[in-house]
């Protein structure tokens, strides 16, 4: 029975990372006033019929702190880039000179700048709540082990186990937020 504790231990550590991942992602996604090339990391581009990321079918760089390019690999497909980076509603005007797409970063305004640190709050949030799922479904297990014989102090000590970790992992979830509120904030 200790390996199949150790082994939910385990999975739920595994569930958990990937709610962090995912916060991070989302975080990425978040401007934070300077040019970033992860900016456009979640745009979608119709490339010959199929939703491709626009990483798989361009080049993304800062031309200075302000200014990312997009360098297509096929140049016929920067129509359809511009349109993918529009449809992706960041707030970008990308402007096409033919080679590459040149896309301007505008500074964020004070009430911009708290909306995007509701957002950050929120995607906090669903990681939290991400987490705490985790953690029903594994004291979910530790009960069914108890039932099937695993004694009552050692049940005990898995779920306060399982408490630590969770504990540890919506403090990271509050690191991340924090990190990037402050982020989002610094002008």
């Amino acid at each position: 029975m200790t390996e199949e504790v150790e082994m939910v231990k385990g999975e739920f550590k595994d569930a958990n990372n990937k709610s962090i991942a995912h916060l991070e992602n989302e975080l990425i996604k978040l401007r934070v006033g300077k040019a970033m090339p992860n900016m456009l990391h979640g745009v979608m581009i119709d490339y010959y019929g199929s939703q491709t990321p626009i990483t798989q079918v361009a080049n993304i760089a800062t031309m200075d702190a302000r200014t990312l390019t997009v360098q297509p690999w096929e140049k016929a497909m920067l129509g359809e880039i511009a349109k993918g980076i529009i449809n992706a509603n960041l707030g970008f005007a990308p402007q096409d000179n033919g080679e590459m797409l040149i896309i301007n970063v505008p500074p964020l305004t004070e009430e911009r700048r708290r909306d995007l640190v509701k957002k950050a709050k929120a995607e906090g949030e669903h990681a939290k709540v991400g987490v705490r799922n985790n953690r029903k479904d594994a004291m979910d297990f530790i009960k069914g082990l108890k039932n099937d014989g695993l004694s009552e102090d050692f049940a005990k000590d898995a779920e306060n186990q399982i408490q630590d970790i969770t504990n540890d992992y919506v403090a990271r979830v509050d690191k991340l937020v924090e990190q990037k509120e402050k982020d989002i904030m610094t002008i």
